[in-house]
């Protein structure tokens, strides 16, 4: 009997792409952060979230472009090899993966705080061990059956969501039009180092689309949908995002000074009910965000193998679910370790500093792609080279806002990526290197 090797199957349409992609920059974030941005500008800090978004845009439609290119799982890592090489491709693969585990272990956080207001024993460290062992867990076991049961969990948290925002965003809106804003707006100024590090802040709510492309391998036509979705999903994000900020700074006098702004906002306008309905959403988008993460960033490792530029035996193919089981494996279980010891500012912090790194690189790789392999993208982004150059120069400002410790954690895992090159630059290269 001959020998079949299992394929991934391509089971990700052009609208499940975009919710994966919305479900992932959704996650913990938008119901953390508005405390933190409205500490840094006050009132003025829904401008933030349209500045950031602008920024992400640029380097949105520079991936569009570039992700048009490729039908293959890898994302920024494989657009990055393509166009320079082994070498810097490694780079943006681990800083891909970094900013990836970091991320959802800065999710993981946000989960257990808006559980413990339910139910305080979560916060233990016997109850914490539990909780994130069976959540983790229990997705990747859900992925390793199967992308398409992993796309339907994506598909139900994203709507799921979205719903609380929603119902947020609309209560607030109409109670400040019918009975007025409990805080009118103010007339302030700050510094641009203010502005520069509110927006540096963002990169982490806004950053995530990225992931969505990475299992482009199971995406049914990667060419043709991606610049649709990744601009489907810019659209919606950056809508909800400025609208729950604005509704934040006028609900609440002091906003940063809670740890649940979107709760103690929807508190003024709807009651103790509200305020447990926009919890529950909060644990409905974390938990959402992390079925999405467990299908995009496994990929990673796997486009590693499947390049040959990491142990073959993580490119393995389950024979009877088709996915890649031992890569989302080993994702759940370095999540799962992140999770437990590290806090959500560290692992926020990290994950924004090394995203920037990874769409510095993506935008560059656009002009190198042109200049190699002319006239075979699927989407031609109109000025783009105009917008790479943004989009390089946008990473470069706000990696100038980096802590020391943020950068010693990037200089490490760059150091491990070069250990790697070492380790496979005597192989032979996959045609794409």
């Amino acid at each position: 009997m001959p020998n079949h090797k299992p394929d991934l199957v391509r089971a990700i349409g052009r609208w499940s792409l975009t919710a994966l992609m919305v479900n992932i920059v959704i996650g913990g974030g938008i119901f953390g952060l508005p405390s933190t941005v409205a500490g840094v500008l006050g009132s003025q800090s829904p401008i933030a979230y349209l500045i950031a978004a602008a920024g992400i845009g640029i380097i949105a439609a520079c991936v569009a472009e570039v992700a048009s290119r490729f039908q293959q799982a890898g994302g920024p890592y494989l657009y990055t090899k393509t166009a320079f090489g082994r070498f810097l491709g490694l780079q943006t693969g681990w800083l891909l993966w970094l900013t990836r585990i970091s991320a959802g272990a800065a999710v993981a956080s946000v989960f257990i705080d808006y559980l413990a207001g339910f139910w305080p024993q979560a916060k233990g460290p016997a109850t914490r061990f539990v909780i994130l062992t069976v959540l983790i867990g229990g997705l990747a076991a859900a992925n390793i059956r199967g992308v398409r049961m992993g796309t339907w969990v994506s598909n139900f948290f994203t709507v799921a969501k979205l719903l609380p925002l929603v119902i947020l965003v609309v209560g607030g809106l109409l109670f400040v039009h019918v009975h007025g804003s409990p805080v009118p707006p103010v007339d302030e100024s700050h510094p641009a180092g203010a502005w520069m590090n509110a927006v540096l802040l963002l990169i982490f709510a806004y950053g995530g689309f990225e992931a969505a492309l990475i299992p482009a391998g199971e995406v049914k036509n990667a060419a043709r949908d991606a610049p649709v979705a990744l601009m489907a999903a810019w659209a919606i994000v950056t809508t909800v995002f400025f609208l729950v900020q604005v509704v934040v700074v006028r609900m609440l006098t002091n906003p940063a000074q809670t740890g649940r702004p979107l709760s103690a906002a929807a508190q003024v306008f709807g009651g103790s009910s509200m305020a447990t309905i926009i919890s529950m959403g909060a644990l409905l988008s974390t938990f959402g965000y992390f079925a999405a993460t467990m299908i995009a960033t496994p990929r990673i490792t796997f486009a590693f193998a499947e390049q040959g530029d990491f142990p073959r035996w993580f490119a393995a193919i389950h024979l009877r679910y088709q996915t890649p089981y031992i890569s989302i494996v080993a994702f759940a279980v370095l999540l799962w370790a992140l999770a437990l010891m590290g806090t959500f500012r560290w692992n926020a912090a990290l994950s924004s500093g090394s995203r920037l790194f990874v769409y510095g690189l993506t935008c560059a790789a656009l002009p190198m792609l042109r200049k190699k392999f002319p006239g075979k993208e699927g989407f031609h982004l109109p000025g783009g080279m105009a917008f790479a150059a943004l989009g390089v120069a946008f990473a470069l400002v706000l990696v100038s806002r980096m802590g020391l410790l943020e950068l010693v954690a990037l200089a490490l895992t760059t150091a491990i990526s070069f250990l790697n090159w070492l380790a496979i630059r005597g192989n032979t290269p996959s045609p794409n290197s």
